[in-house]
């Protein structure tokens, strides 16, 4: 076996990789080929087919997020690995499969880390504090990596890892852990995810100064990994989950199907409303481009299907029979599924007025929202003086005082880059790069992903 270390570069695309010139080389001394994508074209689905080699429909894995029926609860960002179905077909036990006992994996921070059957892993786990705190930490296994990773390298820098200061720190803590790990254990298979492409081109696009930044910068970071790694032996293929496009506005779903009686809230005594999933005859559970629409009464989907495909931003929406030709017809999607159009994305907002807006809106808090939040990655720019805010209330939390972070504005237009949807063009898609000139293609689908890992690990 010759050892593979698979670097995720989320957001990266052949549009991009001109702006990347480090990464460019590894591929270009092996080979480039445009990478298929699944929809949603999201990191939880995407990493999910990757490793197993199946469609959505298959591994269940329909978003970052979903309604868990039977606890009338919407979760994003789980990381039990057991949620992920076709176990056997999961990269490592095809490994092991075909390679025996010797096959090793490291899994650092590809999601669905946590009780993976493979033979080190580590991912972000924040500890919340009975007093309100969220502290920066991870979780390893074994757990005496978790000391050996940050008594190295320092704490894991959570808050770059998401939210208004998510940059470079975080993807290069990753990077140097990965380093570390393939070092001292030698696996066999390494899986490296490196997010930083993901919050500029979300901030400002992928077509602006700041995106032509952020690919020289992560470039830095993975290219000086991957030569690395290729100047002691090992086998590197660069992948991305999707492609980040240019967006406008966001869509809110969930107002539309109030507005028609639909939805259903609660009002807290301090006068919030917070959404009443298991009571809502529909809601939305919106996921970039894309949205997972619950119908209770089966009798009522036409009606919620044409309430949707009237709102504007709404391109198309899948029942049960269009999900089955997109490979996502699981029991966990929605009855209906939407997809934004190319300019637009889907807000999880709910609320009619804001002043009864919940108090995590303006807070970053991706485990209460029932949606994904893009606008957490910038600061409210209605605030006066926001610099001065925060270090208040950092002031009040080092004191001992409970405090609420409410810095972030829930502007949808703020947002300027989204994904979710199938790509228009291949050019805008994901990509998969390798050093090794015996996996040339000009495409690859995204089922065959793991195969093909596996064929690079093999000796010629």
């Amino acid at each position: 076996m010759r050892p593979l270390l698979v670097i995720n570069v989320v957001g990266l695309t052949p549009s991009l990789l001109k702006h990347t010139p480090r990464l460019r080389a590894v591929g270009q001394a092996g080979s480039i080929a445009t990478l298929g994508t699944v929809l949603p074209a999201v990191t939880c689905s995407a990493q999910a087919t990757m490793l197993t080699g199946r469609m959505p429909c298959e591994h269940g894995i329909v978003g970052n997020g979903w309604y868990f029926r039977d606890i009338a609860e919407v979760w994003f960002w789980r990381q039990s690995n057991r949620l992920v179905g076709c176990e056997e077909e999961k990269l490592w036990n095809a490994g092991r499969r075909r390679f025996g006992d010797r096959f090793t994996v490291a899994k650092m921070f590809w999601w669905y880390n946590m009780y993976a059957e493979v033979d080190l892993a580590a991912t972000p786990r924040p500890v919340y504090a009975a007093d309100g705190r969220k502290l920066p930490s991870i979780y390893t296994d074994p757990p005496e990596l978790k000391a050996d990773l940050q008594g190295g390298l320092g704490q894991f820098p959570l808050f770059d890892f998401w939210g208004p200061k998510a940059g470079i720190r975080s993807s290069a803590w990753i990077a140097d852990a990965t380093q570390r790990v393939m070092e001292r254990e030698q696996p066999s298979v390494t899986l490296c995810y490196l997010p930083h492409l993901d919050y500029d081109l979300q901030r400002f696009g992928p077509h602006a100064p700041e995106a032509v930044r952020a690919c020289g910068e992560i470039d830095a970071v993975a290219g000086g990994l991957a030569e690395w790694a290729i100047e002691r032996g090992h086998t590197v293929a660069v992948l991305s989950e999707y492609g980040i496009t240019p967006v406008s506005d966001g869509v809110h779903l969930n107002r539309a199907l109030r507005k028609a009686g639909l939805v259903r809230v609660q009002e807290v005594d301090l006068g919030w409303e917070l959404l009443d999933c298991g009571a809502c005859e529909a809601f939305a559970v919106a996921d970039h481009q894309l949205a997972h629409v619950y119908v209770k009464n089966p009798q009522r989907i036409g009606e919620v299907k044409a309430i949707l495909e009237s709102t504007p931003g709404v391109a198309e929406v899948l029942d049960r029979g269009a999900q089955a030709a997109y490979g996502i017809h699981h029991e966990r999607a929605g009855e209906l599924v939407a997809v934004a159009a190319p300019d637009r994305w889907f807000t999880y907002y709910y609320w009619l007025d804001d002043a009864k807006m919940p108090d995590f809106a303006r807070s970053v808090d991706i485990h209460r929202k029932p949606g994904y939040d893009p606008v957490e990655l910038f600061v409210d720019p209605a605030l006066a003086f926001p610099k001065l805010r925060i270090a208040g209330k950092l002031a009040k939390k080092m004191l001992g005082f409970r405090m609420l972070m409410d810095v972030i504005g829930t502007d949808a237009r703020l947002v300027r880059g989204s994904h979710g949807c199938l790509p228009a063009s291949t050019d805008d898609g994901p990509l998969l790069l390798t050093s090794d000139s015996r996996s040339r293609s000009d495409h690859v689908a995204m089922t065959d992903v793991r195969d093909l890992l596996l064929d690079l690990i093999a000796d010629a």
